[in-house]
């Protein structure tokens, strides 16, 4: 999994701490799966795929397929945070179930150009695959009492983004300092200033 920060509101994001998280985080603040580019670049931004994987063949059919999983997450994630039990819950997990047993794909070593070795796919990936993949994430996620203890929703006005709390004391209050905490310190700070004036 690729963990980094964003440099702008606006891209990609791979902070979530979970790649099912930062699949739902695609949402956010409006659709970014609308064309298979974007697609390929989170798939392997995210780290689901070596680096320089081709990725030629995804096609829009890939983008219906993330669309889907990433709603059924987002319920089983934001339903695993409100524990009483609804119809469709069950629904959302036995779908995530099932995408999740598809295999994963396989991968390989192999000597890179300075002769280290490398990891790359045996065959370009399947969509089927990739999807398993972060399925097998969220369900890890959710079945792992401390991990899923530190889901926590960004406080951010507006922002629905839910992350993994990891930090220390686990006080963090924003999917990311420098896109959510920075709005909030300067409206902050603007408050403060408004009332100096007045």
């Amino acid at each position: 999994m690729a963990l980094g920060t964003a440099t702008g509101a606006y891209e990609l994001r791979f902070d979530a701490g979970r790649i099912c998280l930062d699949l739902l985080a695609t949402t956010h603040p409006e659709e970014r799966f609308d064309s298979v580019e974007v697609l390929r670049a989170w798939i392997t931004g995210s780290g689901l795929v070596p680096p320089d994987t081709p990725l030629a063949h995804v096609d829009a059919s890939w983008l219906v397929g993330f669309r889907e999983l990433r709603g059924l997450t987002g319920g089983l994630v934001r339903g695993g945070l409100d524990p009483a039990p609804r119809p469709s819950y069950d629904i959302a997990l036995a779908r995530v179930n099932d995408i999740a047993r598809a295999a994963p794909p396989a991968p390989r070593a192999v000597r890179g150009e300075d002769g280290t070795l490398v990891r790359e796919l045996d065959h370009p990936p399947e969509c089927a695959a990739l999807l398993g993949a972060v399925a097998r994430d969220a369900l890890e996620l959710l079945t792992d009492p401390v991990a899923r203890a530190g889901l926590r929703e960004c406080e951010g006005d507006n922002c629905p983004i839910v992350y993994l709390d990891t930090s220390r004391g686990r006080r963090r209050r924003w999917c990311s300092s420098e896109v959510c905490g920075n709005r909030e310190r300067v409206a902050r700070h603007r408050r403060r200033a408004a009332l100096a004036r007045a």
